[in-house]
C-alpha cells in the first residue's frame, strides 16, 4: 500500500498540519485504473455509484478463497476457524472506522439498502402504527424512501418531507415545524448522492431526539469520504454500503444502539440466527448474529474490513481535505472551461462532498456521458435513484461526476476537455 507521509512536528503555538493526499501515487494501489479506454487513460468519475478497489482488498478476497474458504461459526477445524477470525475481525475494523465501542453493534448486510430495509421491517413493523409520522427529506436516495413508503402503506402511517432550497440545502426551518408533529422516526442522508450536500447530522439528530423521534442516517456517501463518528452524531441507526467505501460488492453495514437491536425481532429466519430450534418455537441468537441468517458473503465482509483499514491509514480528515479541494477546483474550472454548463447543488465546498452533477443545455445527459466515454471519462447519467429530487429541480436527468482518494485535478481537466468536445459535436 502507498506509504503515508509523516506529519510534520508541530510547534507549541501551531496545530499540526495535515499532509495532503498524493492521489497520483495512491492510484498505483488501484489496478483497474492502469488501463486505457478507447485509446485514452481511464478517468473514473463514478465513485458515488461504486468505488474502485485497492490491491489490498483484492488480495484479501483472493487469499480467503485460496486458503481459508470454509463456513464461519460452525466448524472446529482450521479453515473454519481462520474464516471466522477474519469475518469477525472485519467487524472490529469497521467498528474502529465508525468509532463504535462495541463491535457487536455492527450488523453485516449486503448494502445500505438492505440495512435500511432491516430497520423498516424489524423496528418499523413493531413500533409504527396508524397515524404515526415518519419524516424524510426531498433529497433521499430511493433506498431511504421506498422502504418507508411500504411501511407507511402497510401501517397507514404518514410520511412528511423536509424540502430543499433551490441550491440543494435542507430547509431547517421547515424541519422544526415537522418536528412539532412528534414523529416516531426521522430518516435522512448524511451526504446527498446527487447534490453532494453535507447535512448537519449532529444538530438534526439532537433536535429530532428532543422531539421524541429516533433517527436513522443513510451514510452511504459519507463513510467513504469524511470522518464519521456515530457516538458524536448520536443517531440511533447508521447504514452504509461497503462497495462505495473501497470494499467489495455484497458488503454492507447497519450500526445501531445495542438496546434497540436487542429489542428488535429478527429480520430473516434460518441458520446461525438461532440459539435453539424446536418444532414449534425458536430462541434467537445474540446480536449481531440474530440479524445474520444463513451463510453470509464471508469474503466480502473480510474485504470490507481491509477497506476500512485502508481508509483509516489514509486518514479520513485528509481524504475530506482532498475532496474539498477537488470540489472547489471543479466548481471553478467547469464553468470557466465549459461555458453554459449548468451545475447543481451547494456552491460552497465546505458543505459539499465529492459529487458534481451537471447538464449541458441542448444535450441529453446520456448523450454527454456516451461522448465522454469516447475519451475514457466515466460519469453517471440518469436520475441517480433520486427521482423525487429531480422532479423537485424540474430535471429529467443529470450527469454526475464523483470523486475518491484516487481522483486528481488532471481527471477534472479531462472532464472539462471532454465536455468541450460534447459541445462541439452537438453544436451548442
Amino acid at each position: 500500500m502507498t506509504t503515508i507521509e509523516e506529519r510534520p512536528v508541530a510547534t507549541e503555538t501551531e496545530a499540526p498540519a495535515r499532509a495532503p493526499l498524493d492521489a497520483a501515487a495512491i492510484r498505483a494501489d488501484f489496478p483497474i485504473l492502469d488501463q486505457s479506454v478507447n485509446g485514452h487513460r481511464l478517468v473514473y468519475l463514478d465513485s458515488a455509484a461504486t468505488s474502485q478497489k485497492p490491491r489490498a482488498v483484492i488480495d484479501a478476497l483472493d487469499a480467503y478463497y485460496r486458503q481459508d474458504n470454509a463456513n464461519v461459526h460452525r466448524g472446529i477445524y482450521a479453515l473454519s476457524e481462520r474464516a471466522t477470525a477474519g469475518y469477525e475481525g472485519a467487524r472490529v475494523k469497521v467498528a474502529k472506522l465508525l468509532n463504535v465501542n462495541d463491535p457487536h453493534e455492527i450488523i453485516w448486510t449486503r448494502n445500505a439498502t438492505e440495512s435500511i430495509n432491516l430497520v423498516a421491517y424489524s423496528w418499523g413493523r413493531k413500533h409504527i402504527s396508524r397515524g404515526d409520522v415518519i419524516v424524510l427529506t426531498e433529497m433521499e436516495h430511493h433506498a431511504n424512501l421506498v422502504p418507508w413508503q411500504l411501511l407507511a402503506q402497510e401501517k397507514d402511517a404518514d410520511l412528511e418531507f423536509i424540502p430543499i432550497t433551490d441550491d440543494g440545502v435542507l430547509r431547517q426551518d421547515v424541519f422544526d415545524v415537522l418536528l412539532r408533529l412528534k414523529p416516531k422516526l426521522v430518516a435522512f442522508t448524511h451526504v446527498s448522492n446527487t447534490l453532494g450536500t453535507i447535512n448537519p447530522v449532529e444538530d438534526m439528530t439532537r433536535r429530532a431526539h428532543e422531539a421524541g423521534a429516533l433517527v436513522l442516517i443513510d451514510g452511504a456517501q459519507a463513510v467513504p469520504h469524511l470522518p464519521v463518528d456515530v457516538q458524536a452524531i448520536g443517531a440511533d441507526f447508521y447504514a452504509f454500503s461497503g462497495h462505495k467505501a473501497l470494499g467489495p460488492t455484497g458488503s454492507g453495514v447497519l450500526w445501531a444502539r445495542r438496546e434497540l437491536l436487542e429489542a428488535m425481532p429478527p429480520f430473516m429466519g434460518g441458520g446461525d440466527m438461532i440459539r435453539e430450534v424446536h418444532l414449534r418455537r425458536s430462541d434467537w441468537n445474540d446480536i449481531p448474529w440474530k440479524f445474520e441468517a444463513g451463510t453470509p458473503d464471508i469474503a466480502a465482509q473480510i474485504g470490507l474490513g481491509v477497506a476500512a483499514d485502508y481508509l483509516r491509514d489514509l486518514g479520513m480528515d485528509r481524504l475530506r481535505d482532498h475532496e474539498r479541494d477537488l470540489v472547489g477546483y471543479a466548481l471553478d474550472v467547469l464553468p470557466r472551461e465549459v461555458p453554459g454548463i449548468d451545475l447543481y447543488g451547494p456552491m460552497d465546498p465546505e458543505i459539499r462532498g465529492g459529487v458534481v452533477p451537471f447538464n449541458i443545455p441542448g444535450v441529453h445527459p446520456h448523450d454527454a456521458a456516451q461522448v465522454l466515454d469516447r475519451f475514457g471519462v466515466a460519469v453517471r447519467a440518469g436520475h441517480h435513484c433520486t427521482m423525487p429530487l429531480h422532479e423537485r429541480l424540474d430535471l429529467g436527468a443529470t450527469a454526475r461526476a464523483s470523486f475518491q482518494c484516487y481522483t486528481t485535478r488532471d481527471d477534472i481537466d479531462a472532464l472539462a476537455n471532454g465536455l468541450k468536445e460534447v459541445q462541439r459535436l452537438f453544436g451548442v
